[in-house]
């Protein structure tokens, strides 16, 4: 059975690191230029240097961005910016631009891989990207298994699947609502998910929903975990997790369930009980999901017509900084409200497990009875070694 890659979004250093951590293989970020997610914490040249070298040494692969819809000013100092890159140790540039990849095949040593922007659909378009020589291709979001089983049998390039997180409400994210709406570009970074917003709806002119209800034109997210082991089965090379934009907490979760299957999957070549994922995953979610084209074709029942629909969180509480050992006490950095004498779980890359928080204390050492100030370091007791990167939740 082949090794699948797992593909992770970090938006940020961070969200990078726990994504690793957590089972990624690899994972795409977003550089400071021709990236579609202008309103993430992009990396600079520095950053991507410390992230190279992070996934590297944990045996991951570092993807960056540039998927843009390129207008004539894009394109200025471009092959210096892929030089800058390809020197930052990048594996490989997603670009949904022709010119682009030509230039990476042509005067770099980093694959190109075609963006889920340039909606590949059929095996005709997989033959000109072989032409094309680049190395992978990230097929569109609109295809069913059985159409991408048909694809797989006709082309030997990589080809990567998206199995999880937002969809579009258009094809492939080439969308002109927010530029309608907002005068902000989604093609170019600046996607305002106007999709997503409150809409009256209206018919012969009267408004026929409440105050309360309010209508939507968005889809639910994505969730293909139920369609990995088909995935696997075709020999698809890469499996991605779309969220450069989600927290901390959800890059882990999400990324955390999809490599314990994968993991499960690929070693007894069966998942025994499904539902332990799906439950991973749910500790995570805020949106109602569906397994949007993988299935067939979209019914009623995948589209978020009514936005007061939604899944509750398990309220992810801290971060673990550092463990005293000799002490026994544990440093988190607060992410949002909790109280002394609760319990907890703690999830790690590794396992799962409760604990109970008794006395909590703040920086300079004083006994607090709860921690409301994000970001705060806290330490409090605890018998049982945890680990940087360890995560707290309520339970």
């Amino acid at each position: 059975m082949n090794r699948i890659e797992l593909l992770a979004p970090a938006g940020d250093l961070e969200k990078l690191k726990v994504a690793v951590l957590y089972g990624a293989n690899a994972v795409f970020v977003g550089g400071k230029n021709f990236s579609l997610r202008s309103r993430a914490s992009n990396f600079t040249i520095e950053n991507l240097k410390e992230a190279s070298s992070f996934c590297h040494e944990h045996n991951a692969k570092l993807h960056v961005t540039c998927n843009i819809v390129m207008h004539e000013n894009d394109t200025k100092d471009l092959l210096n910016y892929l030089k800058e890159l390809e020197e930052a140790n990048v594996d490989a540039i997603i670009t949904s631009s022709l010119y682009m990849a030509k230039l990476i095949k042509e005067n770099t040593k980093m694959e190109a891989h075609i963006s889920t922007q340039e909606s590949t659909l059929n095996k005709e378009a997989l033959k000109f990207y072989e032409e094309l020589k680049v190395d992978r291709v990230v097929l569109g979001r609109e295809l069913s298994i059985l159409e991408i089983a048909e694809i797989r049998k006709h082309t030997n390039l990589d080809l990567e699947v998206f199995i999880h997180g937002g969809m579009c409400a258009s094809y492939s994210g080439r969308c002109m609502l927010s530029n309608n709406m907002t005068n902000r570009d989604a093609n170019r970074g600046g996607c305002a998910h106007s999709c997503r917003w409150n809409y009256d709806l209206l018919i012969d002119g009267k408004k026929i929903n409440n105050e309360t209800n309010y209508f939507s034109l968005s889809s639910k997210d994505l969730n293909g975990i139920s369609e990995v082991s088909k995935l696997v089965d075709l020999k698809i090379n890469s499996l991605k997790i779309e969220g450069r934009m989600k927290s901390l907490h959800y890059v882990a979760s999400i990324t955390n369930a999809y490599r314990k299957l994968l993991d499960e999957y690929e070693t007894t070549n069966m998942i025994k009980d499904l539902s332990i994922y799906e439950n991973m995953i749910n500790k995570a979610e805020n949106r109602l999901t569906s397994t949007g084209f993988l299935t067939g074709d979209i019914e009623d029942k995948m589209q978020l017509y009514d936005l007061n629909l939604s899944l509750p969180t398990q309220t992810f509480i801290g971060i673990v900084k550092a463990y005293d050992k000799e002490l026994k006490m544990v440093y988190v950095e607060q992410r949002n409200f909790f109280k002394a004498f609760s319990e907890v779980e703690v999830f790690s890359p590794q396992k799962t497990f409760k604990i109970k928080i008794n006395e909590i204390y703040d920086k300079d050492n004083n006994e607090i009875s709860y921690c409301p100030h994000p970001l705060e370091i806290v330490h409090f007791k605890c018998d049982i070694e945890l680990f940087p990167y360890d995560m707290l939740r309520l339970c």
